[in-house]
Formats: structure tokens, C-alpha cells, sequence
């Protein structure tokens, strides 16, 4: 017996609806196909229809007990979605058979009169509950709403691609919070900054694009974890979007939206009034703003009724703020808050907020409080559909911060944290980096703050008020609260980048939706819905997963020093000087003495004490502060000995080399799965982790050596500045090669590399004189974004291996972005054997190498 297979792409592999309305509850009117052991299971949903509301009912033919197991619907691409049939027409009764029974509780329940929940079903909530009833058995997925009821759906079709036995459920869930969005930093030229995926699925050309179908997916896997909301476009906002003959492109979007209980939203710029309305001010105390804010937002919503809000950058990095008419966040919050309460609508207003001119001299200055600083002032001055977006930290995305303490200073105001799935500082998605562990740091910190509210049975008090309860609106009984991600996709296969980048976004719904999930059960149920439950695929990636955060840190910075990357640049690779000695605020004190910010409150920035009482007293003792943010809070000799027992500099020398070690673990870790996983994901994946791990080199070195030349102590196990196997280019014999200094100096071997000189091709030799044996070669060069350079490495003139410099790093200069390794493996060389790296130059990309690394094989 089998269907025609109608699947459904979520962000794991199960199910299917079909394309009709939302709102009709018609999304599950659809053909199914579900697979188990040895039988098929078929069906077709038929609707109720009582009164004004739908019922759904599925049936299904059971060949054999469950479980149901969905083995054949996989996808290295999460499922291609085929619309189903439409659903068959009314009926008024239950099957006298098997059936899945999809509905609203008022709906459901006069079915089932004999149901009571055990907890109240709230907005999108959903209860999955198998019933009996005269021999035949039922599956209730019943919603608060229609979007509980599609949530409901996706969480039975998990258990179903998961293997679980769903012979007997029940499982009541409500979302922690009522906002739930994701953002996108898209313009509308199609490029997307901090995009690391490819272009935008939602704009080309100055315009929506006319293939919605990549959207049609997208909204789909969103609604697969719970999220009611996506703002399409950069916080550094495009005007056009707001002008009336924009909108009927926008309200396309909200069409492909609106299948999938997604609203459409947008980032606007505060100064719209005059780039959009053609106004000589957008001072937003004046009668004039407030009316053109009206008529755009009534304009809005006649075209699209279900427009979920904006979201808004002010004054902050050169974007227009309130500041220019000496108003504050507050003035500029409500005027347009005001003008979306009537139609529901929320004002998402970015504390992301400080001046990007600090004088770097002033020992007082300080970045991270300035948050605080401007918005605590205002609290209780906001309308109530004005919700406060603060990123997790005080500073921006960075790979460990402290949880902002703007989070505990606004009772009166409805908050949201900003998280960052795309990888703007943490590997851009080319590393791998699962942010999970990090946000539940943060969303499980407790502030110390005063608030009581519910949390289950039990009552929250001062004691108890993590930053997930603060946002969820629980602790201050706010209505509104929640989560948004800067989550950037692109038109890329595998929507990131990097096919395990996708856990992020998995790992940030269910967050969302229940922050108390730790990251062990977020890391295994994603790679089970996305690989399957191959126990040695289950038991590995999840591993690499969960490790991943604490390698990246390691080889990049760690103490809360923050990542020691170029911030002038591209946020990529290492220039651990560039955040100093600017305005931007990202430093982190260096010296010849020591390292660290100073924000105590007796001798610093006076940082900590934003914090309450309670988070004071972790932070301001040096004795006491975590190891892991000691140099976020404290300057401190290098000689400090920290709670583990090294010192300072030792631990930035050992930590750094154990991450790359710890990277290089991760090549081999997903190596032992070839065979178990799909051959397209297997190669990207391996391509990935292999580049990884030369990249973890380029950090280490590059950290390691700037602070050796810094502090002038020297490394206890020898290994800074000593690489016995390492032939610097330079110093090869050289045929139209000339050496070139390196900026900044730390990112290339020694300061220096060789380039060509122009000519067609160039080479460089190593007459070999150590004990014959098999080695391994790496060659590390420089892979610029300006030309495609070709190599080949040669022994006694014979070609070993070939290759192009054909990868699309961000820059087009010799520096910690575009170091490259190419390591080749079981070499046979014998003592005067001459190795040759032959180089051919293209465009402005000179073939550029820094070293040959030369490693006896183990």
C-alpha cells in the first residue's frame, strides 16, 4: 500500500502540508506518506467545518502498530516540498478508524469533550494527545490557534523522522516568549551585509525578486521551530522600502509569509520621513512626523493586515537618531509606536546604541557601558508595544561576553535579546561554531534583579531572574518580550554556508521557544532530524557540535579578551592590533605590563557597576572573577596566575595552540563518518574542516606571536617563535619571487612572504636534507579575492599536486584573511631531494607564499 509522497521541509526531515491559505487552517489538507518497518501508511486529511471554525481530520491507514519511522524522506536539502491535493470536502464526524485529528481547542474539544489539559494552552501553544474511542484511535494535534496548531504538526512530524514511539503522547507546549522573529541584514541591491551565504532569497535589482520560491522554503523551515516573524531587510535601512509603490512588492512576501503563520516585517530608518517622505525634518516631536508616520503605517497595513512591525538602528555607527533634534530613544520609539498600536504592530528599537568616536586615551571611556547608560534613564518613558532589542553582550556579537546589564535595568519596559546566528565574529560560517552553549550562558545567567512572577508552580523571585525569563516578559509582567536573530541565508544549497551551520538557526528556534533545552538535546535532535539516527553519526556530530564553541574561543581569544580580530576590517581573520588606539571601543589594553579592561568600579570604567549587588560582588574582586572574563573586567599583569593555576601569557600560549590542535580533531572526527553520510554533505563538510584547521593555525600564530613581541615573556614549553619544521619562503631559493613585508606583521610567518614580480611564473626551492621517509608538505599562501592564482608543488621536478587559489576570502591583500593551507600527505622524500613551489599569478593576485611546512608522517 503506498501515497504519492507530499513532504514537508522543515529544519529536520518529516511530514508534509499542503500550499493552501493560513488562515483557513487548509495548510494540512494534503496526500501523506509515512513509512514504517515493513508497511505504508497512508491517508488524506478531510476538514470539519463548524460554524466559523475548522476542524481537520486526517486519516490513516495503519498497516502495522506504531512507531512510524520516516527512513525515505531524506534530503541533503532538507526536503523538496510538492503541494498536495486540496482537502475533499466537509464532513461532521470522526472516522471509525485510526486518525490524526488536527484542530483549535475551542474546535477540538466539543469532539473530545472529556479532554482537560493540565496546563493552560496560550498564543501558538499546541497539545499532542493520543485518544481512544470506540476501538479506533486518535491523534489530537490541537493549537491555541491556527499557528499552534501548524507548531503542533511539526513537533508530532519530528517525533515521527526521529523514531520516536508515538503509539501514546501527551505533550502540551507553550513558547517561552511572544516574540519570536529572526532579521536580515539583506539591501535591496541583493547583496547582504555580514552575508557569508550568497545573495539575497528576498531582493535583486533594487526589487523584491520575482521567484518567491526560495521564501516559500524558508518560511517553511521557520515555522518548523517556532518563529512568527522575519524583518527582511538591513537595520541600515534602504528608504525605498517605505514608499506606497514599494509596498505591493513587500506584501508579496507577506503572501508567501502568511502560508506558514510568518509575519512580514521590516528595518526602517528613523530619518524615512525626509529620504522616503520627501519632508524637511523627521524630528519626532513634530505634528507633521507623527502624521506622515500614520499615513505610512495605515498605508501598511491596507496592503498588508497581519504586518508585524519595525525594527529600528538609531544613532548609532552614523545611522540618524533622535539625537540630531536633541530627543532621546524614547521620543523616537513612540511617534512610531503610536502609529502601529492601533493596528497592532511592534516597535523592535535596537539598544545598539554608542559612539563609535571614543577618545581611546581617556582611561574611562568605555563602549560597554553605553547602553546602559543612555536607555536605563528612559525606562518607563516607552510605549507598551515598543520593545528594547539588546544584543547579548555589552559589545557586539563578540565570541564571549558578559550578559548585557541593560537586561536588568528596565522593569518597566518590554525587552528582547539579539542574538547572531550568522557568524559575523565567530568564523563567518567557514568555521565551524555551534553558538548554542554560548546563548544558554546567557539566557540561564541570572541578573539578581528584583521581579516576581510564575515559572510553573513555582513562584520567580529576586533569586531566580535569568535573562530568559527577563525577556520572555515573565519577571516584570510585560506582555510583549522575546528573542531576535540576525540570521542572514543566502541563496547558498545549504542556506549558510556551511551544512552544520544550519544547527545554529535549529538551535536558536528552540531556544526561542523553550530556553530551558540544553544544548546536549538541541545538538542531538538536530543532527537526527537533519542526518539520521545513525549511532555513529549521533554520537559524532553532536560532539564536534558541542566542542566547537570552546575550540573557536581557544584559537582566537580567550579570558574575555573577546576575538583578537581585524575590526577594521572584515571581522575574519586575526589583527589583534586594529582594535586599538580608534574609537570604536573594542579594546582590550595591551601593554608591555599586562592586558585587559579595567571596568571595576574602585579603579576602571565603572562598568560592573551596572550590574545589581549580587553580580557585582562575581566581578568586581579580582580574586573571584571567572577565569573566563577575567580580561573583559580586569587589567592584570601577564604574570597573573589565574584560578587553573597558569598565568596569563601561558594560558594565552597553551590555549591557543590546544584549539588548533582541538581543530585539527574535528577533520578527523568527521572523517570517520565517510560512508555514513550523503557524499555531497560528506566532501563540504571535510572542505570546510580542513580549511578550518590551517585557519586555526593562522590565529595561533598570529596571537601567540604578537604577545610573545608584546609582553617579552617567553613561552614555557618553547613553541612561540620555534618551528623546526617550517622553511620560510623567503628563504628558499627563488626565481622571480621577491620577498614582501606582510600587514599586519603577525599574520604572515616571520613578518614576511614573497610575491611575484610580475612574470607569468614563479618558483621557489628547498633542497631537502633530512632522514628519508614519508612527510606531509603544507604550503601556506596567500588566496586573495582579486585573481585566481595557480600552484604546484613539485619533487626533483615531478608534479605531486596542483591547485587553484580559487576560494572567496574577504580581501584582496596578503593578511590573516586570505592565509590559505594546502597540506599534501605521504610524501616520499630522501635527503637531497629538491621540493619546488611553482606559482602562476592572475589579476592582482601575485601567487603569494609565506612558508612550506614539512612533517614527518606518524
Amino acid at each position: 500500500m503506498g501515497c504519492s509522497l507530499t513532504p514537508l521541509r522543515g529544519l529536520y526531515n518529516a511530514g508534509s502540508v499542503s500550499d493552501s491559505k493560513f488562515a483557513d487552517l487548509t495548510p494540512f489538507a494534503a496526500q501523506i506518506d509515512f513509512t514504517v518497518d515493513r508497511a505504508a501508511h497512508c491517508g488524506v486529511l478531510r476538514v470539519i467545518r463548524q460554524g466559523f471554525v475548522s476542524v481537520a481530520i486526517l486519516s490513516i491507514c495503519l498497516a502495522t502498530a506504531l512507531p512510524v519511522h520516516a527512513e525515505t524522506l531524506a534530503d541533503p536539502a532538507w526536503l523538496r516540498y510538492e503541494g498536495g491535493p486540496k482537502a475533499q470536502g466537509p464532513t461532521s464526524s470522526l472516522p471509525a478508524k485510526n486518525a490524526f485529528v488536527l484542530g483549535r481547542w475551542s474546535a477540538i474539544h466539543p469532539l473530545f469533550p472529556q479532554l482537560k489539559p493540565a496546563r493552560v494552552l496560550r498564543a501558538d501553544g499546541f497539545w499532542l494527545k493520543t485518544m481512544q474511542r470506540n476501538g479506533a484511535k486518535y491523534w489530537l494535534i490541537i493549537g491555541s490557534s491556527d499557528r499552534g496548531v501548524l507548531y503542533g504538526a511539526f513537533a508530532l512530524l519530528a517525533q515521527i523522522a526521529a523514531q520516536k514511539n508515538v503509539s501514546v503522547i501527551d505533550d502540551l507546549q507553550n513558547p517561552s516568549a511572544p516574540i519570536r522573529w529572526v532579521s536580515h541584514w539583506d539591501n535591496p541591491d541583493g547583496s547582504i551585509e555580514r552575508g557569508y551565504a550568497g545573495r539575497s532569497i528576498f531582493f535583486e535589482g533594487g526589487n523584491i525578486r520575482s521567484d518567491l520560491s526560495r521564501v516559500s522554503d524558508y518560511a517553511r523551515l521557520l515555522a518548523s521551530i517556532g518563529i512568527n516573524g522575519c524583518a527582511i531587510n538591513n537595520v541600515n535601512a534602504d528608504p525605498r522600502l517605505l514608499r506606497p509603490d514599494y509596498l505591493p512588492q513587500l506584501a508579496r512576501v507577506a503572501d508567501v509569509f502568511r502560508h506558514w503563520g510568518v509575519k512580514l516585517a521590516i528595518s526602517v530608518d528613523l530619518s524615512s520621513p525626509i529620504s522616503a517622505g520627501g519632508m524637511s525634518t523627521f524630528d519626532p516631536l513634530d505634528p507633521k512626523v507623527a502624521a506622515w508616520w500614520k499615513q505610512t503605517v495605515d498605508g501598511i497595513y491596507q496592503q498588508i493586515p497581519d504586518f508585524a512591525g519595525f525594527v529600528i538602528k538609531a544613532d548609532s555607527e552614523g545611522r540618524s537618531g533622535p539625537s540630531q533634534y536633541g530627543r532621546n530613544a524614547a521620543d523616537a520609539a513612540n511617534v512610531i509606536a503610536r502609529a502601529l498600536k492601533p493596528h497592532h504592530g511592534v516597535m523592535m528599537y535596537r539598544a545598539f546604541v554608542y559612539n563609535h568616536h571614543l577618545d581611546w586615551r581617556d582611561p574611562k571611556a568605555d563602549r560597554a557601558k553605553a547602553a546602559y547608560d543612555y536607555f536605563h534613564p528612559l525606562d518607563g518613558k516607552f510605549e507598551d508595544n515598543v520593545v528594547l532589542q539588546i544584543k547579548y553582550g555589552p559589545i557586539d556579537f563578540q565570541v564571549r561576553e558578559p550578559a548585557s546589564p541593560l537586561f536588568g535595568a528596565m522593569q518597566q519596559t518590554s525587552e528582547a535579546i539579539e542574538l547572531q546566528v550568522t557568524q559575523e565574529y565567530t568564523g563567518q560560517q567557514r568555521h565551524l561554531c555551534f553558538l548554542v552553549p554560548m546563548w544558554k550562558q546567557t539566557l540561564d545567567f541570572d541578573m539578581h534583579v528584583s521581579g516576581n512572577a510564575v515559572v510553573g508552580p513555582r513562584s520567580l523571585v529576586g533569586g531566580r531572574t535569568q535573562v530568559n525569563n527577563i525577556v520572555s516578559g515573565r519577571v516584570w509582567h510585560h506582555s510583549l518580550g522575546g528573542y531576535n536573530a540576525v540570521v542572514n541565508v543566502g541563496l547558498d544549497q545549504y542556506w549558510l554556508g556551511h551544512p552544520l551551520a544550519m544547527a545554529n538557526l535549529y538551535g536558536f528556534g528552540r531556544l526561542a521557544w523553550n530556553p530551558d533545552l540544553s544544548a546536549e538535546k538541541i545538538a542531538d535532535d538536530w543532527t537526527g532530524l537533519t542526518f539520521g539516527n545513525d549511532p555513529k553519526v549521533a554520537g559524532t556530530i553532536p560532539r564536534m557540535l558541542l566542542s566547537s564553541w570552546h575550540i573557536y574561543e581557544s584559537y582566537t581569544g580567550a579570558l574575555g579578551i573577546g576575538t583578537l580580530t581585524d575590526i577594521l576590517g572584515p571581522h575574519y581573520g586575526p589583527g589583534v592590533e586594529s582594535s586599538e588606539r580608534n574609537g570604536w571601543g573594542q579594546w582590550h589594553r595591551s601593554d608591555a605590563n599586562g592586558t585587559g579592561m579595567d571596568r571595576t568600579i574602585a579603579t576602571g570604567t565603572g562598568y560592573i557597576g551596572q550590574y545589581s549587588p549580587e553580580v557585582q560582588k562575581l566581578y568586581e574582586p579580582l580574586e573571584k572573577c571567572p577565569d573566563e572574563l577575567l580580561l573583559f573586567m580586569h587589567h592584570v599583569p601577564y604574570t597573573f596566575v589565574l584560578h587553573l593555576g597558569k598565568t596569563v601569557i601561558q594560558y594565552i600560549y597553551d590555549s591557543h595552540y590546544a584549539g588548533a590542535e582541538e581543530a585539527a580533531t574535528l577533520v578527523s572526527q568527521w572523517k570517520s563518518l565517510h560512508g555514513s553520510i550523503d557524499d555531497a554533505r560528506y566532501v563540504e563538510v571535510l572542505k570546510r574542516q580542513e580549511y578550518q584547521a590551517g585557519h586555526a593555525i593562522v590565529w595561533r600564530d598570529a596571537v601567540v606571536n604578537w604577545f610573545h613581541k608584546m609582553s617579552g615573556i617567553p613561552d614555557a614549553q618553547g613553541r612561540v617563535g620555534h618551528y623546526p619544521n617550517r622553511v620560510e619562503a623567503e628563504d628558499m631559493e627563488l626565481s622571480e619571487y621577491a620577498p614582501v613585508e606582510v600587514t599586519p606583521w603577525e599574520t604572515a610567518s616571520d613578518g614576511k612572504a614573497v610575491a611575484c614580480t610580475g612574470t607569468e611564473v614563479c618558483s621557489a626551492s628547498y633542497d631537502f636534507t633530512r632522514q628519508p621517509g614519508k612527510y606531509s608538505v603544507a604550503v601556506q599562501y596567500f588566496d586573495q579575492n582579486n585573481g585566481m592564482a595557480r600552484y604546484e608543488v613539485l619533487v626533483n621536478d615531478h608534479l605531486l599536486d596542483s591547485w587553484a587559489a580559487d576560494d572567496h576570502l574577504p580581501s584582496d591583500k596578503m593578511n590573516g584573511h586570505t592565509s590559505t593551507r594546502h597540506v599534501i600527505k605521504n610524501i616520499e622524500l630522501h635527503s637531497g631531494d629538491i621540493l619546488k613551489v611553482v606559482g602562476h599569478p592572475d589579476g592582482g593576485e601575485p601567487a603569494p607564499l609565506d612558508y612550506v611546512e614539512i612533517v614527518a608522517e606518524r
